[in-house]
């Protein structure tokens, strides 16, 4: 009886030595894994802000771009507007972002959206570029005289203001992707190919075609280079439209201007370029051809940007020093006249107005000059502009039912995105798969184990409790290890996944599989090794087939774990409410895996069976002992049949409940 006593004693005594060399190794773990991943999240896709001195070199020869025939799209909209439904506590607010917006683009020609930060700009680029769905605007947007259609998503380039690319594949990697997703599937591979090393030398990239994108931990290329390299990934299909949404923020004046020169050879091969633009040079603002000017979501202007200042000084606002064109309109948009002549009109109202409007300069406050410049614009430009919008286009039937299909254009088979996405998915991972970091927290973590069960007995009761307590601790941790891993895929991807979607790249389905098949052979070789070493050290079942059946185990165990990570980040779509989600959700499997609580009440035992480690555990334990005895701590070592097909069901039942998430994420995105 005494024995029995101290056994017991022994037993829980192991157990709390166990539990808390578990909850250190968990720590551990978070310390290595997640938070350098939660780093990176956070300042992932961001800007190498130093510009190397390439990126001022000078350039004599002009850039000859594509000039194979294009579809050629006129593009008008008509009073367009949007708004926004704010929701409160309480009650819903709508908030106007455009009001009543004209104005229309021909190929061959520049149109620059310009205003102070939010006016509006991007809103209208993204409604224009079909990104925006006009659910709560009005207005009508048409290209060729037809509304937009499926059919202008391969016809379409849209650069938008954050530069998002993979930061491990290089320049030229990056545009051979795109251009073997992108091209159309009449064009062989080497085609395509050839496009995108025209597009590098076309773009001036040849300098740095075998340089890294470059990132937080990644240095790279320069920022004028990367914006060079978004430009590339869509003039690589030579679209018929050209959106830009601020191509140069970020870039020194000289960078800026060749980027706009960019632009202009682009459209004078018969392309259509709009893009936004912020507070460029005068020397950027005489290569529009058009400029629209927006203040607080009304127009300000529409029409040549060399006759704004034309315009603005019959309605008189004229600027009374030298000064930048552009600067002069953004004061316009702003309200601010100071070193701006007050308009007769407008001085004789605010002296007829109480004083208290009046500003202590002297000037009117800027809510009245801006209805000022609304409703001069509305009263002497904006009925012959869309008058000018009603004549017909020269345009013959056969491109205007081009425009309309609602046919997509994929450029490539669902086998061949799938292909392609798997072979980028493992150039863009390899390096923090096999990073020196995780490398070293797997080994150091195996020859731990392996010290402390250093050559263990299963030939004992107590021997074999010993190996009962490692074999769950491998069930724990490589449950614990690929579910924190899984959480930051599609959340991290998701800026790439909804740009690239966009405009059509690839299927969801085949991005899916690619991105989750990807990630299997590389998973496979730190269990390898870390196997290895824990299995030899700890001297358990000496045998081939007993060392692979554990193999096998182990990654039926980490793929069935990746699935409820990816699950769980696909259906948040947040970091901190994923982690703290699978944090709670990894310990209760862990509790519940039939170590630590052999009875657990009926009302909650249902969830040991929805538990990878539960079904891991119990199937290691199958495959050491299995025929050495029929228990081993109250399991029954059977053939194993129902964990196998417990965790094959967690492996697909699991990735399907993310694919629907990722589905439903993106259907919500297009609505």
């Amino acid at each position: 009886m005494k024995c029995d006593q101290k056994k017991r004693s022994i037993f829980c005594i192991e157990e709390k030595w166990l539990l808390l060399l578990f909850q250190t190794l968990c720590s551990l773990i978070f310390t290595f894994s997640v938070l350098p991943l939660l780093q990176k999240s956070s300042s992932s896709m961001s800007r190498v802000s130093d510009n190397n001195a390439e990126d001022v070199e000078a350039r004599t020869c002009k850039m000859k771009f594509q000039t194979e025939p294009t579809l050629p799209i006129y593009l008008k909209f008509t009073d367009v507007t949007y708004k926004v439904i704010i929701k409160g506590m309480t009650s819903c607010e709508e908030r106007d972002i455009l009001n009543g917006i004209t104005g229309a683009v021909n190929p061959g020609e520049v149109l620059a959206l310009m205003g102070p930060s939010g006016s509006g700009k991007t809103t209208l680029l993204n409604l224009l570029g079909g990104r925006l769905i006009q659910s709560t605007g009005g207005g009508s947007i048409t290209y060729n005289d037809q509304p937009y259609s499926k059919f202008l998503k391969s016809r379409i380039g849209f650069v938008t203001q954050d530069d998002v690319l993979f930061p491990h594949l290089t320049v030229k990697e990056t545009l051979m992707y795109a251009a073997r997703l992108r091209l159309p599937k009449v064009l062989t591979r080497q085609q395509k190919e050839k496009r995108a090393v025209d597009v590098i030398y076309e773009l001036g990239l040849e300098r740095c075609q075998d340089t890294m994108i470059g990132g937080s931990f990644v240095r790279g290329v320069s920022g004028g280079e990367r914006k060079r390299v978004c430009i590339g990934n869509e003039i690589i299909i030579n679209p018929s439209l050209l959106f830009l949404d601020e191509p140069t923020s970020g870039l020194d004046s000289t960078t800026a201007l060749r980027t706009i020169q960019t632009l202009q050879d682009i459209a004078e091969v018969g392309k259509t370029v709009i893009t936004t633009i912020h507070q460029p040079s005068s020397r950027l603002f005489h290569k529009f051809d058009k400029l629209i000017l927006l203040g607080k979501g009304s127009l300000l202007y529409f029409g040549k940007a060399s006759e704004a200042i034309v315009y603005f000084s019959s309605i008189g606002c004229s600027p009374l020093i030298a000064m930048n064109p552009a600067e002069f309109l953004l004061d316009l948009a702003n309200g601010n006249l100071t070193d701006i002549s007050v308009p007769s009109e407008l001085e004789d109202k605010v002296q007829m107005e109480n004083s208290e409007t009046e500003t202590g300069n002297g000037k009117p406050p800027p809510a009245v000059v801006h209805e000022y410049l609304v409703e001069a614009y509305e009263s002497r430009v904006a009925d012959t502009e869309k008058k000018k919008l009603m004549a017909p286009l020269p345009l013959d039937d056969e491109l205007k039912s081009k425009v309309s299909s609602s046919k997509r254009q994929w450029g490539a088979s669902w086998w061949q995105q799938y292909c392609i996405l798997f072979c980028r998915g493992i150039k863009e991972r390899k390096h923090d798969y096999f990073s020196w970091l995780r490398i070293t927290q797997v080994l150091s973590t195996a020859i731990i184990l392996g010290l402390l069960w250093w050559q263990s007995d299963s030939k004992t009761i107590r021997g074999r409790q010993d190996q009962a307590g490692l074999l769950f601790f491998i069930a724990v941790f490589w449950g614990f290890f690929p579910v924190f891993t899984a959480i930051f895929t599609f959340p991290q991807e998701r800026a790439m996944l909804g740009k690239e979607r966009a405009a059509d790249m690839y299927r969801l389905s085949a991005y899916f599989l690619a991105r989750t098949t990807s990630d299997l052979p590389l998973d496979l070789i730190l269990p390898v090794l870390f196997l290895l070493v824990v299995y030899f050290m700890a001297e358990l079942r000496l045998s081939a087939s007993h060392f692979f059946l554990s193999m096998l185990t182990v990654f039926l165990c980490i793929v069935a774990a990746q699935g409820l990570g990816l699950a769980i980040g696909a259906t948040l779509m947040d970091l901190k409410r994923a982690t703290t989600l699978a944090s709670v959700t990894v310990m209760t499997f862990m509790l519940a895996g039939g170590y630590f609580v052999k009875k657990v009440p009926v009302f909650i035992s249902w969830i040991r069976y929805m538990s990878f480690n539960y079904h891991t555990y119990k199937l290691l334990l199958k495959v050491q002992y299995q025929d050495i005895m029929p228990t081993v701590n109250g399991i029954k070592t059977d053939s194993g049949l129902k964990e196998v097909g417990a965790l094959v069901a967690m492996i697909f039942g699991y990735r399907f409940l993310a694919y629907l998430s990722l589905r439903k994420m993106q259907l919500h995105c297009e609505a």
